[in-house]
């Protein structure tokens, strides 16, 4: 009786342990799913408020990068997307990073242009800026600036480019130059203090 007295016992409080544990789990899930979409929330907010666009269309490219979009992109520009990640994970390598080099790792947001060809009448959608450190630079138009694409987050990864039509090649460089800021941040703090913007000079590709 003794005996079986205490594997019953024993059997009554595994079944306790794993209940109790079913639901820490549950818990932690819940917390951190909350915690995420608040994180996500916060990062959207800032994407609005630098291109004062609102980003309705939520969708993913075909590798799995999130998107968030002013309208439905084509297939083409979620391509590029991809494109540009894969070109940035290959030359992160090359480089011997190994940090934030997967698509599921990145939120691209896509903006309403506020140009779509720069001053020699090229096709170049980009987005104004508030000059800030470019002010009095060649950059400099006036107390703004056009940029192809803008860093939103560090961690987590986001930046914000300008809705193309055409010239999708341009997506693909644009995105990968936004990601290598990101993938500096995550891998070579010293490499990105000292390229994180163009004001006193370099550009990009940053990493050969």
């Amino acid at each position: 009786m003794t005996v079986a007295g205490y594997l019953i016992g024993d059997v009554i409080m595994k079944n306790k342990l794993l209940k109790f544990a079913s639901v820490l789990s549950l818990l932690l899930l819940t917390g951190m799913v909350q915690f995420a979409s608040a994180q996500n929330r916060t990062v959207e907010a800032e994407a609005e408020r630098i291109s004062g666009d609102r980003f309705d269309i939520v969708t993913q490219t075909p590798m799995g990068a999130s998107v968030y979009a002013i309208r439905q992109p084509n297939k083409e520009m979620l391509n590029a997307i991809d494109q540009g990640l894969t070109d940035l994970f290959a030359v992160a390598r090359k480089n011997h990073y190994r940090k934030r080099l997967n698509y599921q790792d990145y939120t691209i947001y896509i903006g309403k242009p506020d140009r779509l060809r720069d001053s020699t009448g090229q096709y170049s959608p980009d987005i104004a800026v508030g000059a800030a450190q470019y002010a009095g630079s060649v950059y400099d138009q006036g107390g703004f600036i056009y940029a192809a694409g803008i860093v939103v987050a560090l961690n987590p990864c986001a930046f914000l480019i300008a809705e193309h039509s055409k010239n999708y090649e341009r997506v693909s460089n644009v995105v990968r130059y936004e990601g290598e800021h990101l993938v500096l941040y995550h891998n070579d703090r010293k490499r990105f203090a000292a390229t994180m913007d163009h004001s006193k000079g370099g550009s990009h590709p940053i990493l050969q």
